[in-house]
């Protein structure tokens, strides 16, 4: 065979193998699929039942919720026995949308009403409704409400998927691809954030704006609150009115104000659209926002109010980012949470508006952002989701059936401020860790650049994760020479970087302006941060401290163990064998009541080995006793050398994971506590040379910030304390942040509870 011929034979061959190659994969990700490119509505044989679905109930997005059907002229649910990932999927894409992500069991999204129209559910995923799945046959049920199922969809559409509503008296709850406040006014384009504009619709691919004839106040409320602002304005579309066609959306809207997004609104009449552009008696619907003090458009100093409760009846606590966190009331001077009995979307929406932001996105239950301390203020809270605060609304008074693992948490819509744009981590193994590049302005262009690492710590690394989106800190590293990061972004722009933790973003903290100073230079020494999800949170038991608190006078033949540790005043170098020293004596109970479990940043081959305590110390300074003068002045201090980490004891239904002994692995587990007793050597306050009189004790856990944590605040416990000279009074004992101001005023000189940060 001639060699021309035997090359055209290979090409051949060639071209049939990537065929069938390309026909066994399905077509690229970038390459449209013909099935979808115009949908078609399924034509359904004539035995099948026609239904019609929604997502209802307590969602924050238009693409999630409880699984609704319409038959025989009634709205009823769907249980959940048997329902599985396929049967989701024929729901969601019934829905119009691409794909199911997960589904929820009881009545994650709340209990419906109505018949239960489909029970163990068998699915295969290719069906083309709910009607054509195998099931006990539509409304035989012996399911409760509590076992209502949910889905999430997938934020994709269908392409050309186009809603319509079969439904008389258009009952149906609003289902929209996106909404967006598109600002008017040129210079209301490069605000942020973008308070004023048209409100428009994502439908069929397409943006839409609604018509303004039916348009309520009401509705304006939702649009604002689902965008991050709690108020809106009055405005008129008139003042608006443009040149340029419209195309409308099919449908008004149809809010009662109290709703959280817009796709727990219904649907209101069809509009009358006119091919001339225009609709009749209307413009396009126009909003105008107000937004909440730490997100006004104002100098920088206005970000720097995000932490601070607008009212000071409500704040929220544990969370990673701005507008997110355990819910806590103040009553009688005490600040207490609130039990989740009941807790929903439209009581979370109150506290978030409260607070300054807009609706909620989630209301969370089963104390997911860490569980508080003291009491619990609330049960059974019922809004109506007009109420000023959360204290307006009608509540169960009983809680002796709540505990703090019921505690109830918020997440709110905040204003999109463009934040993420200006930050990014690079060279990392995953989205979560890397080197820190920062957006900024030199010589009038925006460059990529790195920040210096002096001085860079775990309060600077919070402000980057939150910053970004993903979670609390894990490590701040000031050596980053294994991430590669992005060659064109190695010089330093940024240095001199001091954070509170509460801020924003990065640029909030104090630091240099255009006079950088950073004298190890950039490069492998550029400030890095892994970031996680969760973290713990260290909070003493007051209680404890007050109850065990006595004084010993021990000789001094008896505290060579001690005397070696240096866990004695400074006036014990100088006296005799068989003097006394006086000792302060208490218990500490550390609680991990975080969402991760608490463990030291050295590692086991650093761990020091304590001879008197016969095992390792994995924390050189984890807490700080200290007496105080009234004035402030501090008077005596604990000297214990190092800690030992493990769980003590634990909550019914969680094990031990960390003991000291056996060169165990040490931490705190989360739902545990480590429990100091007053009998062993250091766990005391020498007082040999205090004089007798009025003092304030301090307690102050994870001083310097070794290990992150959710929230800092919590980690002081301060007490009153009364000397005569032959016995010793603790009372009043409290963390820090759990009384209101008025009350702290008992305390003088030791006003603020935050641990004072370098």
């Amino acid at each position: 065979m001639k060699p021309r011929h035997t090359s055209y034979l290979l090409l051949l061959v060639l071209l049939q193998l990537v065929s069938a190659q390309y026909e066994y994969l399905g077509y690229p990700p970038s390459y449209p699929d013909p099935e979808h490119e115009h949908y078609q509505a399924p034509q359904l044989p004539a035995d099948v039942p026609r239904i019609q679905l929604r997502l209802a109930g307590d969602k924050r997005k238009h693409n999630e919720g409880r699984v609704e059907v319409f038959y025989d002229g009634q709205w009823g649910t769907m249980c959940d026995d048997d329902f599985s990932q396929h049967a989701a999927q024929v729901v969601c894409r019934e829905l119009g949308y691409v794909d199911a992500v997960s589904w929820s069991p009881s009545s994650k999204y709340g209990k419906g009403e109505g018949p239960i129209w489909f029970d163990n559910l068998h699915c295969t995923g290719k069906e083309r409704t709910v009607a054509q799945c195998p099931s006990n046959g539509i409304g035989i049920s012996d399911c409760k409400h509590t076992e209502d199922v949910g889905v999430v969809c997938s934020d994709k559409r269908i392409p050309g998927f186009k809603f319509v509503n079969f439904l008389p008296n258009h009952s149906l709850d609003i289902q929209v691809e996106d909404v967006r406040i598109r600002a008017i006014l040129s210079s209301y384009r490069k605000r942020v954030p973008v308070t004023e504009g048209y409100v428009e619709i994502k439908d069929g691919g397409r943006w839409k704006q609604i018509c303004n004839a039916d348009w309520t106040p009401h509705n304006s409320r939702v649009i604002c609150g689902m965008f991050g602002f709690p108020g809106r304005r009055s405005t008129t579309s008139v003042m608006f009115a443009r040149r340029r066609k419209p195309t409308y959306w099919d449908f008004s809207v149809n809010c009662t104000g109290a709703e959280a997004h817009l796709s727990s609104c219904k649907l209101g009449q069809q509009t009358e659209a006119v091919t001339n552009g225009t609709c009749v008696k209307g413009l396009p619907v126009v909003v105008s926002c107000v937004p909440g003090r730490a997100f006004a458009p104002t100098p920088m100093t206005g970000f720097r109010k995000a932490f601070r409760q607008e009212q000071p009846l409500v704040r929220l606590r544990g969370g990673a980012i701005v507008g997110e966190g355990r819910v806590e009331v103040l009553k009688n001077g005490e600040w207490g949470t609130i039990c989740d009995d009941s807790w929903n979307l439209g009581s979370a929406t109150v506290v978030c508006r409260e607070l300054g932001y807009g609706t909620a996105k989630e209301a969370l239950n089963g104390g997911r952002l860490g569980q508080g301390m003291g009491p619990v203020h609330m049960n059974e809270v019922q809004c109506s989701g007009f109420e000023k605060s959360i204290t307006e609304c009608p509540f169960n008074k009983e809680t002796v059936d709540c505990s703090h693992e019921e505690d109830a948490g918020v997440r709110c819509n905040i204003p999109a401020m463009g934040f993420q744009e200006r930050l990014r981590l690079s060279g990392g193994r995953s989205p979560y860790e890397g080197r820190v590049e920062v957006l900024t302005e030199r010589n009038g262009s925006l460059v990529w650049g790195t920040v210096c690492s002096e001085g860079w710590g775990i309060m600077e690394a919070m402000v980057v994760c939150r910053q970004l989106g993903l979670g609390f800190a894990k490590n701040a590293f000031q050596e980053t020479w294994y991430w590669a990061g992005q060659v064109s972004a190695d010089a330093v722009v940024m240095s001199g970087v001091r954070c509170s933790g509460t801020e924003m973003t990065l640029s909030h903290c104090l630091h240099h302006g255009e006079n950088l100073q950073c004298p190890r230079g950039g490069g492998r020494h550029a400030a890095g941060v892994s970031c996680s999800d969760t973290a713990p949170d260290l909070v003493l038991n007051p209680q404890v401290v007050e109850q065990t608190t006595y004084m010993e006078d021990r000789p001094m033949f008896m505290l060579q163990c001690a005397y070696e540790e240096k866990c004695l005043a400074s006036t014990s170098n100088s006296v005799p064998a068989n003097s006394y020293r006086r000792l302060l004596r208490f218990s500490s109970q550390i609680h991990n009541n975080g969402q991760s479990d608490f463990k030291p940043k050295a590692n086991r081959e650093s761990w020091v080995w304590h001879d008197c305590h016969r095992h390792y110390h994995s924390m050189e300074v984890f807490t700080l006793y200290d007496l105080y003068s009234l004035n402030g002045t501090k008077v005596a201090e604990g000297h214990k050398a190092s800690f030992c980490l493990e769980d003590s004891e634990c909550d019914e239904g969680i094990e031990k994971k960390y003991e000291c002994a056996n060169f165990g692995d040490q931490g705190i587990t989360v739902g545990c506590w480590d429990t100091y007793r007053h009998d062993i050597d250091c766990q005391w306050v020498d007082i040999t040379d205090v004089s007798p009189g009025d003092y304030i004790f301090r307690i102050v856990i994870n001083p310097n910030y070794e290990v992150p944590e959710s929230d800092y605040s919590n980690n002081i416990v301060k007490c009153r304390c009364r000397y005569d000279g032959h016995r010793i009074w603790m009372y009043n004992c409290h963390n820090g942040g759990s009384l209101n101001e008025e009350t702290e005023q008992q305390f003088p000189g030791l006003i603020s509870n935050q641990v004072t940060h370098r």
